[in-house]
């Protein structure tokens, strides 16, 4: 007997089991959890447009940003995504953000659209900065951004997730 006569037969006697028209628990089951793909991916794939959705709207408000805003939050922007690509780039208070988990750790406010003479990084609660003392700084300020500057973000952005 040929292996696809023996899959005709098997087929035939699990069919036998059970009433015409209806499925068998095997067939069930296989529905079940191809049903329940399906739901994980409308899911993720709900999370992957809302994740696309806010890092472009993050992108645009840095676009939109004057210069030297512009550049020193480009510069931001790829920093924290570099260092911390566990990170979702987002909007907060129509700003630049980066959130874990839908928490937002850190963020930029553009000077120039505060009215401001300088831009700030800062830090939400959800950011570990704390230090021993009970007094730790929350935010900072960027007039621009040298080497020392980049590094210092970069730990920073370390420090927050730990």
């Amino acid at each position: 007997m040929s292996d696809t006569s023996k899959t005709n037969d098997q087929r035939a006697d699990s069919r036998a089991d059970h009433p015409a028209g209806t499925f068998s628990e095997q067939e069930r089951a296989a529905m079940k959890a191809r049903a329940a793909e399906l739901k994980a991916e409308a899911r993720g794939s709900r999370a992957e447009k809302k994740a696309a959705k806010d890092e472009a709207a993050c992108l645009s408000k840095i676009a939109d940003m004057a210069s030297p805003d512009r550049e020193v939050a480009t510069r931001v922007h790829d920093i924290v995504t570099n260092t911390a690509p566990e990170l979702a780039p987002t909007t907060w208070y129509g700003q630049p953000a980066y959130a874990k988990d839908g928490k937002v750790v850190c963020f930029f406010r553009s000077g120039l659209l505060d009215k401001e003479r300088y831009s700030t990084l800062g830090f939400s609660v959800e950011a570990n900065l704390d230090e021993d003392g009970g007094l730790w700084p929350t935010s900072y300020a960027v007039a621009g951004l040298d080497d020392a500057g980049e590094a210092t973000i970069a730990e920073l952005v370390r420090k927050a997730l730990r």
